[in-house]
């Protein structure tokens, strides 16, 4: 499932979705932009944490990800789609936020993630 460079990547991903890129071969990185705290409580695993508010901060450490996919996501999608759209403006064009978060992440996929 890789991405011909010729279209953007839609604004959204369903949890499915990264499941299956999970599950693939194709490399992504896949971001939490929740807090320390959230992250202890429940993760996705292979997920890496960097909360909404530090995201400017860190911004280096995510440039060897420029050129590639970047999923976000948090509880519900709505500090993801912050993130996402902040990315995107700082030339991350593969940035993509997981539609519904975490949450529907524990109802879809895996219901071993606790929800709260």
């Amino acid at each position: 499932m890789t991405h011909s460079s010729d279209q953007p990547l839609p604004i959204e991903i369903s949890v499915l979705e990264v499941k299956q890129l999970l599950d693939g071969d194709e490399e992504f990185l896949l971001i939490d932009c929740r807090e320390q705290t959230e992250y202890d409580h429940c993760r996705i695993e292979k997920s890496y944490l960097l909360p909404m508010d530090e995201t400017p901060a860190r911004l280096a450490e995510l440039e060897p990800h420029r050129d590639k996919r970047i999923v976000v996501h948090c509880h519900h999608g709505s500090r993801s789609m912050q993130v996402t759209h902040y990315l995107r403006q700082q030339g991350f064009e593969l940035t993509q936020n997981m539609a519904g978060g975490i949450d529907a992440w524990s109802q879809d996929v895996d219901p071993g993630v606790t929800r709260y």
